[in-house]
């Protein structure tokens, strides 16, 4: 559909889906998330890829690229129901996708996602080397592993390194495998390879975070005041993201999406 609304060059292309448009976060996790009246294409797009499955991936990139605008509604709207107004008053169905130069009043965070099933894969006493991350990364990726987070820590007298990342729980035992046959055929020396199944990643996402320092300190501290702890941590312009056990997920989002003020509060 976006691609077709990219070659007639059309200013808008109505998604219909079985929501009424794109939520702070998961309404199943917390009842009190709310329906963003617009959000940036850059926020969808790290939305997508963090978890949030009201659009896809493909999509968003070809809505920004194209500047089509998108509008995500539900297929159960009324037929008659106003169309969302240019200013994206709230009230009206749906969620418009758009630049970021579009939304007047921008949140620091606009929305927390979560991604379950995540594997922590951690390589002991790595020989630290030029290269030896190309081979470890290219041994996963032969067999068409994803990876994800991923953190080196270099020893003090910089001769072996620590190298951590996460896959999803489906791709564990394959990556481990592949990077023990890489191994063995002398593409890289390691002492010990730990790994486990069933971690949780939990992201804040906004545009806002360009402009205000402190926003990672800020979800460490509300994480921590939670006694939830954190096992990896990465970062992005507009995104901090951490790996948590699974048990404390849900508690995780409900806590951040209280603490940056994205409750609603008539639910």
């Amino acid at each position: 559909a976006v691609a077709v609304a990219a070659a007639v060059k059309a200013d808008r292309c109505d998604i219909y889906t079985d929501v009424d448009g794109v939520y702070t976060t998961d309404p199943r996790i917390t009842p009190k998330a709310r329906r963003l009246s617009r959000i940036s294409f850059e926020e969808m797009l790290e939305m997508a890829s963090l978890g949030a499955k009201v659009l896809m991936i493909r999509s968003v990139e070809m809505a920004m690229a194209h500047k089509v605008r998108l509008t995500v509604r539900s297929s159960f709207d009324d037929p008659n129901a106003p169309q969302i107004a240019p200013d994206g008053r709230p009230g009206v169905p749906g969620t418009i996708v758009c630049d970021e130069d579009e939304i007047i009043e921008q949140q620091i965070v606009s929305g927390v996602t979560l991604a379950r099933a995540e594997s922590k894969i951690t390589l002991r006493d790595v020989k630290d080397r030029p290269g030896v991350a190309a081979s470890i990364f290219g041994a996963l990726a032969d067999e068409s592993i994803v990876v994800d987070m991923i953190v080196q820590n270099v020893s003090e007298d910089g001769s072996t390194t620590d190298i951590t990342f996460t896959v999803p729980d489906a791709e564990h035992d394959k990556a481990v495998k592949a990077l023990e046959a890489a191994g063995k055929a002398g593409k890289f020396e390691y002492a010990k390879i730990q790994s486990a199944k069933g971690g949780a990643k939990v992201s804040v996402v906004g545009v806002g975070m360009r402009n205000h320092a402190g926003v990672a300190a800020s979800m460490f501290k509300a994480l921590a005041d939670k006694s939830i702890n954190i096992q990896l941590i990465t970062t992005s312009e507009i995104k901090t993201s951490v790996l948590i056990d699974d048990e404390y997920a849900e508690l995780a989002v409900r806590a951040l999406h209280t603490y940056y003020g994205l409750d609603n509060q008539d639910a």
